[in-house]
């Protein structure tokens, strides 16, 4: 009879295997390069130095020889980035310079936008091809380098890019300007950039105007200028405030000219938040622009105000904040900890009963009944086994929080938002269920020093199962585990480790409890037979859990990545099978096999982590759309109540929610009377939104 043995050795290293992918694949950087391409979007950083750099001369002669660098943005057909002010939605190119000392990059030379009309809405921007100029002032202080002859010029640029969705992007740049001779081959594009820049109007003192203004009349704002040039008159002007949330963007002006005057009456947006008593506004006509600052008469209307919690909430949340007086009861926040390190405990204890760990642990208990009488190995088992899954669980929180104080909107479960860590995961649980179902052992594969380690180092192989358990585990936190989880990441870092901590105890609680209390180790039934079956039968569960695995892989890939890894899959199991005959047949399979899988995965294990373009049929149907910080923006901008439906393809409490309540005609029905709009974010297993804007 084959003793049950944990699986170990090689699901250790498959484990280590998934961390690593776990901590990098998906969080990586662009790498500093002249040209990034995105579906949407080809963005590429352009110089332009025709005289070259002006190195060691002073500040006046300096600015007669220009140098400029700049973010030129050619975008896919129907889709647009925004202008200095978006207009109803959207958010500006930002772009962050990393220059030598003694060099300064100036603002954008914004040319002259478009005006992008969305249903009853309107955005300012660009569509085609645009050029963002900015100026770099060479002051004396700049030395060139000793090891080089070039001005090193890095950006990381960031641009929201619209169609009706809207897609956050970003990229990092880097490009050597030469410091002797000319650097003029993108002349072209800065000649045009510069001269789609509107111009300022005649006149203006300071870019002011002083014999234009704007005057507050009600809800209106009457615009009076002077100094525009003649061929202007008589025609139909486009406006564009620079500062945002004054206007009505989508209003049409009523103007008129009256001699060299130009007249217009705008509507103020209907949820103003700026009052400013200068509006610089750029006027164009026939792809041509004009700038002017106008005084800005009268009083403007009271804001307002944004919605707020209602007074009892607020107070409530006050007190809770301010906690709870001396000698009184535990604080609000105290009692919010304690209610999370006791959920965590017993979402951890249930954890225990997932078909991705219950195979796990229980071949390491049903060991305790071959030697029930050693209960001191057992108590130094369990604690060796605690300890493996609380700093695997520890270390995992850990890195959810470096990666959340780094800038990233990452919530629980972020682990599974890459199609890798999910391929990974489905590979390691394939191996663990073909080890259970009596395929494999792991000492036939490893070297008998290897091989003997279980036996030379329990309390190794037991930190190390305690590390597999966590592993194996991380799929199925999410239905017992998001509110508990869900808070510790916005609590300070000690409190969030110790709620990871909390979890990783209750998963261990089961395993301590039979090393520590003789009576559940004397509970167990004796060896016999039906070990030997039991382990067998645990192979299913993982088989299961592999089945979904591969689900929400397709979620995220699309059929052809489902595909890619169940053939990889099939592939990597004909290995394994290879691996355990004896002889000539094992050297020719294993051969075989390997090479076959090699070329299986140049082949089509790209598809595996690629993510799918496409959006999931049933996230769209009846009332859902699918989520667009842009659309929710326009919807909330005029008037219209909006939930969010904050999903993912691998919380199986959210796919049960969606599929139920969500989709519940009564629910749906007492939505109608409000024209809620239900979005849900849509893709690869996004945990959230889109960043907002």
């Amino acid at each position: 009879m084959n003793r049950p043995r944990s699986p170990r050795f090689a699901a250790f290293a498959l484990f280590l295997i998934a961390n690593f992918v776990l901590s990098t694949l998906g969080w990586a950087q662009n790498s500093s390069k002249n040209v990034v391409t995105t579906p949407q979007v080809r963005a590429e950083i352009l110089a332009h130095a025709p005289q070259g750099v002006p190195v060691g001369q002073p500040e006046a002669a300096a600015q007669k020889q220009p140098v400029w660098v700049g973010l030129q943005l050619t975008h896919k057909p129907e889709w647009h980035t925004y202008w200095k002010n978006a207009g109803d939605s959207g958010l500006p190119t930002s772009l962050e310079w990393t220059l030598p000392p003694g060099v300064i990059a100036g603002d954008i030379a914004w040319p002259l936008p478009k005006k992008i009309p969305i249903g009853n809405l309107a955005n300012y921007g660009y569509e085609g091809t645009v050029l963002l100029p900015v100026p770099l002032t060479i002051t004396p202080d700049f030395k060139p380098p000793l090891t080089g002859n070039t001005l090193d010029v890095k950006l990381k640029a960031s641009w929201l890019v619209c169609r009706q969705e809207c897609i956050p992007e970003e990229g990092e740049f880097a490009i050597q300007i030469p410091l002797q001779g000319s650097t003029a081959i993108n002349a072209a594009a800065f000649d045009a950039a510069l001269k789609a820049q509107p111009r300022p109007v005649m006149g203006s003192v300071g870019g002011v105007l002083p014999d234009s203004q704007i005057q507050i009349d009600g809800k209106l704002l009457r615009f009076s200028v002077q100094g525009l040039p003649v061929e202007l008159r008589g025609k139909t002007l486009d406006v564009f405030p620079e500062t945002t949330e004054v206007i009505e963007t989508a209003a049409t002006p009523q103007q008129a000219w009256n001699g060299a005057e130009w007249t217009a009456t705008i509507p103020l947006a209907a949820q103003r938040l700026n009052s400013p008593s200068v509006m610089p506004v750029v006027l164009a006509a026939n792809g041509e622009g004009w700038r002017a600052e106008l005084k800005v008469l009268g009083e403007w209307p009271k804001v307002t105000p944004i919605a707020a919690v209602s007074p009892a909430p607020e107070a409530a949340l006050k007190a809770s904040g301010a906690g709870a007086t001396p000698g009184g009861p535990p604080s609000g926040a105290s009692l919010t900890l304690w209610a999370a390190l006791l959920g965590a405990l017993l979402g951890g204890v249930i954890l225990n009963l997932m078909p991705c760990v219950f195979p796990v642990l229980a071949i390491k208990v049903v060991g305790f009944t071959r030697h029930a009488d050693d209960q001191r190995a057992h108590r130094i088992s369990g604690l060796a086994y605690t300890a493996g899954v609380i700093t695997s669980f520890v270390a995992l929180g850990a890195l959810l929080l470096a990666l959340r104080a780094a800038g990233e909107s990452l919530g629980w479960g972020f682990q599974l938002q890459s199609p890798g860590v999910v391929a990974a995961l489905a590979a390691l649980f394939t191996l663990i269920g073909l080890n259970l179902a009596g395929l494999f052992e792991f000492g036939s594969f490893l070297p008998s020093g290897v091989a003997t380690l279980q036996a030379k180092h329990p309390v190794v192989d037991s930190f190390l199962t305690g590390m597999l358990a966590v592993a194996v585990a991380s799929p199925c936190t999410a239905p017992f585990m998001g509110a508990s989880l869900g808070l510790a990441v916005g609590l300070p870092a000690g409190q969030a480790l110790a709620v990871f901590a909390a979890l990783g105890l209750g998963l261990a609680l089961p395993y301590l409890a039979a090393g520590f209390v003789p009576a559940v180790a004397r509970a167990l039934p004796r060896p016999g037979a039906w070990m030997d079956t039991f382990r067998r039968l645990m192979a299913f569960p993982m088989f299961a859990t592999v089945v979904w695995l591969v689900w929400v892989l397709g979620q995220q890939t699309g059929i052809d990545g489902a595909g890619a890894l169940l053939a990889l899959l099939v592939s990597g199991a004909f290995v394994v099978w290879a691996l355990t005959l004896q002889g000539r047949a094992r050297l020719v399979f294993a051969t075989l096999s390997i090479a076959g899988f090699a070329l299986l995965t140049l082949g089509i294990g790209p598809n595996v982590v690629k993510f799918s373009d496409s959006t999931p049929a049933a996230s769209i149907a009846g009332r859902w759309q699918p989520w667009t910080p842009g659309k929710v923006d326009q919807l909330v901008a005029s008037g219209q109540p909006v939930f969010v439906d904050f999903t993912a393809a691998w919380c199986v409490t959210c796919q049960y929610n969606k599929k139920t309540t969500l989709a519940d005609a009564t629910v749906l029905a007492d939505f109608a009377p409000r024209r809620c709009n239900c979005c849900t974010p849509t893709g690869p297993a996004a945990t959230r939104p889109s960043p907002p804007r």
